[in-house]
């Protein structure tokens, strides 16, 4: 006889993407007796659709990888080895405060925390850690490694991280998709350009690369990389000669046009055609184009601002919309990033109050090689003696990685990793601490390319032994404790005060609660009678802020650090867009999505590759001075000629050398933002 069965119990839990991606969708997991089944999208969330990308979908397999970290693990070996034994939290905890408490006590500016967007989580991201190091007076991180750059050229044109709504882009009826894949990176906005174009809209993408949205739009301009501003200045000569212009939307809501015009005159499509790698008719078409058709619209993205004169480049490419007023219109403008809309309240979050008069230095992370190293002024008399790396791989996504490695292989630096996998950096930690994935804490977010607040609920209880960062940086005040001003009640906040305390008064907490997400009362067209949130009032054709700085004032084009020239030493330039199915190094370790990368590819035009003897499928060296990557050739016509595409980011140690093609990238900074210039690079290719 049977026995009965008592039947599953399954509920569904609301929770938020954490990933660097605009769209932050709102998820849906599927949990049956404690255990995470399913992770989808959530259809009650206009943005999300009830859609996930592939990587997220299969979020389940991250939260289970049979590779996660579960315990604190102790280096007992040499740097590198790989020897790690599991010790309690209880001995991880109190080593760890001993010794960052020894090194305090000489300099707490020794003390380096390192992160970014491992998680974009206002809580597991910004909050209690920001605490803890200020309280303890660390270093201070200029956290540059994506989109300073691009987000200091919008301060000084539009004046914040703000633009238009990303639903409005459906009733474009043109739109420009200038520096960005979204089929790979924005599946949501993409949904919304691909609604458009069925209704009549004209898709234009500009990119050094053929990418998979590029072949979908109705044209696509190969510009070469870092060549941007020169093409929105000579698109200005045009609408000025042909008098496709709002003039009274300059004068009543724009300064510095007479500067403005002046500059852009001297930029005739002949001479950017020459700069860019273009046709000169082809900017004539697309200036008309822009110039002629209403509603049109920007989608900017951030690979545009990844060489020297990127922010140039994004102040340059703003101010269009402002000439034509395509402002007025709710479908027209631009929309780099929408995160200025939200009202966080950072200092309640991370506290900076608690550093009291002190004034901690400040260490760019985009040069942490140098700095490990000692090879910049200040570091150089007084070293980083400790590092503590949450939410983040340096080793895999900065620059000229391998100083990073070596910077990272020092004895004498003390190195503390949380983090769900052995990542390349974990690999040469001194700890590392098992921590939470989305599904096993809460949070609560913003976005950077929608207007709309979510929440997330933790789903399962963690697995293994693995603690929020919360958790893990309130233990290390604890222990720390009143000696060192840990004893604060700030540090006492749980989890769910501190997502309440992210937005304040600012949102309805409690109808985050009740639904899981709050749209933010944004205008549909929010600068349709200027009102731009910069000093003026006005959007700045001409900033007087940098002015002021000894900056030009008027947007530019700045020539890459590295520039190519045939028959040189590296004459070919390299950019190193993401894999479709990576997320910068998160996802690179799940066997699903490295089954469809299958392995490092270098991306060779045929003219390029014919002249080495490359073919597709063949090994390749790529190289400059500061290191070599090895991958396999695809020969085709996704790179233009003198451009070859290294998709990343690889972890170092799945590359068949052990490096990535961070090696060959230079810690040479951007104009504004001191951002990186991952795209601002000359290499060489040879078969392996």
């Amino acid at each position: 006889m049977s026995t009965p069965t008592t039947p599953p119990h399954t509920v569904t839990v609301r929770g938020a993407c954490p990933h660097d991606c605009p769209d932050t969708c709102a998820l849906l997991t599927t949990v049956q007796d404690g255990v995470a089944i399913k992770v989808q999208g959530d259809p009650a969330h206009a943005q999300t659709g009830g859609v996930l990308c592939t990587k997220v979908s299969r979020y389940t397999e991250r939260t289970y990888h049979p590779d996660r970290v579960l315990h604190p693990l102790k280096r007992v070996g040499p740097k590198g080895s790989g020897q790690f034994v599991q010790v309690s939290w209880d001995e991880a905890l109190d080593d760890i405060a001993q010794r960052l408490a020894a090194i305090a006590a000489r300099d707490p500016e020794a003390i380096l925390p390192y992160s970014y967007a491992g998680t974009m989580g206002l809580v597991q991201g910004e909050s209690m850690d920001r605490r803890f190091f200020h309280q303890l007076g660390a270093s201070l991180l200029e956290r540059t490694i994506c989109a300073s750059a691009g987000g200091m050229g919008l301060v000084h044109s539009i004046g914040a991280k703000v633009g238009m709504k990303v639903e409005q882009f459906v009733h474009s009826h043109l739109i420009l998709i200038w520096g960005g894949n979204p089929v790979g990176s924005s599946l949501h906005f993409w949904r919304y350009a691909q609604e458009a174009k069925r209704r009549g809209a004209r898709l234009v993408c500009i990119d050094p690369r053929r990418t998979e949205t590029a072949e979908k739009c109705h044209q696509h301009i190969a510009l070469r990389p870092g060549t941007d501003a020169a093409l929105a200045l000579a698109m200005m000569h045009e609408l000025i000669t042909h008098d496709w212009l709002d003039h009274d939307y300059i004068a009543q809501h724009t300064t510095g046009w007479p500067a403005l015009r002046e500059r852009a005159l001297q930029w005739t499509p002949e001479r950017a055609a020459q700069v860019c790698g273009i046709e000169a008719d082809v900017i004539r078409e697309l200036a008309q184009a822009w110039g002629t058709t209403r509603p049109a619209a920007i989608r900017l993205n951030y690979g545009m601002q990844r060489t020297r004169g990127g922010g140039n480049a994004v102040r340059a490419v703003a101010c269009l919309p402002a000439l034509t007023g395509a402002w007025r219109e709710a479908a027209g403008g631009l929309l780099m990033s929408a995160s200025g809309h939200f009202p966080v309240q950072r200092d309640a979050l991370g506290r900076p109050d608690l550093l009291g008069e002190r004034l901690p230095r400040s260490i760019n992370m985009s040069t942490i090689g140098d700095a490990l190293l000692g090879l910049q002024p200040d570091t150089a008399q007084r070293p980083i003696e400790a590092l503590v790396v949450y939410n983040s791989n340096p080793l895999a996504v900065a620059p000229e990685s391998a100083k990073v490695a070596r910077g990272l292989m020092r004895d004498d630096l003390f190195t503390v990793v949380l983090e769900h996998f052995m990542t390349d950096t974990a690999d040469l930690a001194d700890y590392v601490l098992p921590a939470t994935t989305q599904l096993e804490h809460w949070d609560v977010h913003a976005s950077y390319g929608h207007t709309d607040v979510l929440l997330n609920r933790p789903a399962i209880a963690p697995v293994g032994e693995a603690r929020p960062n919360t958790a893990i940086f309130r233990a290390l005040a604890q222990r720390m404790g009143p000696a060192w001003g840990f004893d604060q009640p700030c540090f006492a906040d749980d989890d769910e005060a501190l997502c309440r305390q992210a937005y304040g008064g600012a949102i309805d907490f409690e109808q985050l609660l009740a639904h899981g997400h709050v749209t933010l009362p944004v205008p549909d067209a929010p600068f349709a009678q200027g009102g731009f949130p910069t000093p003026s009032g006005r959007f700045e054709l001409f900033s007087e802020r940098l002015a002021v700085q000894g900056l030009d004032g008027l947007p530019d084009f700045l020539p890459n650090h590295e520039t190519p020239q045939a028959g040189g030493r590296h004459p070919l330039a390299m950019i190193s867009p993401p894999a479709r199915n990576f997320l910068n190094s998160s996802f690179a370790n799940l066997k699903s999505l490295r089954d469809i990368e299958r392995t490092p590819v270098l991306e060779i035009h045929p003219d390029d590759a014919a002249p080495r003897g490359i073919h597709d499928g063949d090994p390749v060296r790529v190289f400059n001075d500061r290191g070599e990557y090895h991958c396999t050739a695809v020969v085709g016509p996704r790179a233009r000629p003198g451009v070859v595409n290294g998709l990343g980011i690889w972890w170092r140690k799945d590359g068949p050398k052990g490096t990535n093609v961070n090696e060959l990238t230079s810690q040479h900074l951007t104009d504004l933002g001191q951002a990186p210039t991952f795209y601002d690079c000359a290499v060489e290719v040879a078969r392996a």
